[in-house]
Parts: C-alpha cells; structure tokens; sequence
C-alpha cells in the first residue's frame, strides 16, 4: 500500500510516522505504534541523563523488532540535555534513524548523524528551513502546517499550501502533517507530494498512549473548534485543547503576561499531573484541529489499519471518478 521513498528508506510498511510527544513518546507507546507498521519516535527531551535513554531504547528494543526512531529536541530548554552524548548513545544502542525538531538546525550535531550513518529526518515549520536542512544533507524533511498540535512556528502556513511548497523547493523526501487523523488526511498528503503523513494527535487517543482515560475521553468529545493558539506572547506558539488552563494562559498573556506568569498553566510539570491524575483543569495538552475528527480510543495497530483502509477507499473512490470523467 502507498510504497514510497520514505517507506523504503525507513523499513516500514506503511506511509505514517508517529508525532513525537513529550513525556509520552516512552517504550511502550513507541513500540505499539511501530508493530502497527508505521514509524514510532522515542523523545529523548524526557530523559536528562543518556544512561535513561539507554534504557528506554532497550526496553523499545525488547517490544519490537520494527524499526523506530529518537527525537533530539532543538527547543529552548531551561536545562538542555547534551544532545551529542544522546546521538552518541542512540549509535552505540544501534538506533539508525533520527528525527529533529525545534527553532534551529542541527549544524554540530550533522557531523556525528553522518558518521554514524544514521537517516537523518527533520521536522519544521516552513519552507525556507526546509531547503535550510536539505543543502545541510537531510534525508527527509518533515514539515507541519498551522493545524498543527503543539509547536506551530509563526508562519501560519496551512498544511495544504505548505507540503507542495516543500515538496517543490526540495529534492529529498518530505513527510506533510498538520491535521491529519485518518486515511482522508493520509490520502491527501500523499496527493500533495509528501511520501508520508506525520500523525500526532490521532495516536493521543490510542489505548497505548499513557494520558488518563478522564482526559482521552474529553478530547474525543472534542470539536474542531476546541483549539487555540497559546504562549504566542512569548514566541512560542503552541496549538493547544481549549481546556481552562489554556483559556486562562491565553487570560494572562491578553493582559500583557509573560512567562512567569503564564508558567503555572502551561508547564510540564501542570501537563504530568493532567496526565496522571486526569485533572482536566491541571495544565495544557498539544493537540491539533484534527481533534474534532476523532471520536474513539483504538489500539494503535487498529488506527492504522483503519487508517490506511480508508485511504485505500479513497484512492478508489478518486479512480472511479477519474474512470467515469473518460
């Protein structure tokens, strides 16, 4: 189904890598995403020591024999691990593939993802840093637009415009995401010239993504117009669930607050007691438009059956169309 650049180069079966999600993206939910044939990503953002990561990347190993990936986090952090020790430790664990993400390209660590001959993915925002990260030897490039859960730049590119902007300013392999919950989305990435989907808030609502079931049941409640934008005021925009915690972040910085102010609702440790407690009010959850398209918790091997089953539909649905125009 849908062979491509990216699922020959990945090893994987079908077209779908699974957004990366902070102090979610563990073994366990990493794992059952990449045994459903698509592409599960360790965050190493999680971890502040490699002796972690290690660990975590073993027990993923002893799940699956499926390729997966680690993220290296490029965001401003108040306490930033040492990536190139990561990357050091993802080579000596034998992990091939890296995804990167944040404000800024990679530059010091290109050398030891080359050296280690590992595929080098990087996902942005935007075009320009797209083609940034192609002349620096990408592999693929993964772009998301506005709809986007969690960090959405500030460009305001929506996925439609963006992935065939990418995808005509550069000669690797791009990933489109932004929005995309089912084979519908899928089905139009692929159209747009991507070579695969990243799906993020989808995978949220798997049985194996460890959030409350209080909050997994309140986002499939959820519409499309249950997003917002927040932490805008202090360049960092983040597409959020419109929870009270994002309204009263969104509260704060109308009124001309700024990060200690805004830090109550919006940090990661608000976010791990929602999380573990299913405390609706307790912190923020990134999650995109796509929210209002989702209605059930799934395994994860069941969303991207039924994921990539419907994308197959619409691909016939499209040819008969194009077969009944002649």
């Amino acid at each position: 189904m849908f062979k491509t650049r990216i699922t020959e180069m990945l090893g994987i079966k079908y077209p779908i890598i699974g957004g990366t999600m902070m102090d979610l993206s563990k073994a366990p939910f990493v794992a059952a995403i990449s045994n459903a044939g698509a592409l599960g990503i360790i965050a190493s953002a999680i971890f502040k020591e490699t002796d972690k990561l290690r660990d975590e990347i073993k027990k993923t190993k002893d799940l699956t024999d499926k390729p997966f990936a680690v993220n290296i986090n490029l965001f401003p952090m108040l306490a930033p691990p040492d990536n190139a020790a990561f990357v050091e430790t993802l080579a000596e664990e034998g992990v091939r593939i890296v995804e990167t993400s944040g404000f800024s390209a990679p530059a010091d660590l290109v050398g030891l993802f080359k050296q280690h001959g590992m595929t080098w993915i990087h996902k942005c925002v935007g075009v320009r840093y797209a083609k940034k990260v192609a002349a620096m030897g990408a592999d693929a490039v993964t772009v998301v637009g506005y709809e986007n859960g969690g960090a959405t730049g500030t460009l305001n590119v929506t996925t439609m415009v963006l992935v065939p902007s990418t995808v005509d300013a550069v000669s690797c392999p791009v990933i489109g995401g932004g929005g995309v919950a089912d084979g519908r989305g899928l089905y139009a990435v692929l159209s747009l010239g991507a070579e695969a989907a990243i799906v993020g808030t989808r995978f949220m609502l798997a049985e194996e993504c460890p959030i409350h079931p209080n909050l997994k049941a309140a986002l499939c409640a959820a519409t499309e117009l249950d997003t917002d934008i927040i932490m805008r005021a202090i360049g960092f925009p983040h597409r959020a669930w419109l929870n009270e915690a994002a309204k009263k972040s969104i509260e704060v910085e109308a009124k001309g607050g700024g990060l200690e102010e805004i830090l109550p609702y919006v940090s990661g440790e608000s976010a791990r007691k929602m999380y573990e407690t299913g405390d609706l009010a307790a912190g923020t959850v990134s999650c995109s438009q796509s929210i209002g398209l989702i209605k059930s918790v799934m395994p994860a091997k069941e969303i991207v059956a039924e994921m990539t089953a419907q994308a197959e539909a619409v691909h016939a649905r499209v040819e008969k169309m194009r077969a009944g125009s002649r």
